[in-house]
């Protein structure tokens, strides 16, 4: 079985390899998300995972450069911070305690609910910078099959937009990424 650690490195490495490709002028893109832009992809994860893991546990993610200034630079300060957690060998001691989240040992948080999101806006990063769009189609589908139930909590939450419906043979990636509200 694969470690988090492990899959996070896959999924993030993903993500990184996609905003080291942005053209210059891509950043001001519009991505697929309504009111985002590129940068603005990027500004979401490096913003709300440092104020997330903040607010269940003891770690602290080091400033990093500015999204405005040096997206690659905040993106990998941020990657890189939650990759050395993962590859702690103490990581699935340390406990997460969430008011909203709930509580989990801190590495089964980082795999339920950032990574799954790193994975989702690898996707919005690639379509708004016209980069190659695919994701892990094993995470894809795990992510795809764990949300299913969830569908009405999901929409009410409001993250996500209406699903979008695609063809019954479509690939998992198809799946999910119109589950969650975008238009593959």
């Amino acid at each position: 079985m694969t470690s988090i650690a492990d899959r996070y490195r896959n999924i993030a490495g993903t993500f990184t390899q996609r905003v080291t490709e942005v053209a210059p002028d891509a950043w001001e893109n519009q991505s697929p998300v309504p009111e985002w832009t590129t940068r603005d992809v990027v500004r979401h994860l490096v913003e709300w995972v440092p104020s997330f893991l903040e607010s269940g546990c003891d770690v602290r993610i080091p400033e990093g450069p500015s999204v405005v200034d040096d997206p690659v630079g905040a993106w990998a300060n941020l990657s890189d911070a939650l990759q050395a957690v993962l590859d702690d060998p103490a990581v699935g001691t340390r406990s997460f305690s969430h008011p909203r989240a709930g509580d989990h040992p801190l590495d089964q948080a980082i795999a339920m609910f950032i990574m799954g999101d790193v994975l989702m806006h690898t996707w919005d990063l690639a379509r708004a910078a016209g980069l190659d769009d695919t994701i892990d189609a094993e995470e894809a589908a795990a992510m795809y099959e764990g949300m299913l139930p969830m569908d009405e909590m999901l929409r009410q939450s409001g993250q996500y937009g209406p699903r979008v419906d695609v063809a019954d043979d479509a690939d998992v990636q198809t799946k999910l990424m119109a589950f969650v509200g975008r238009h593959p």
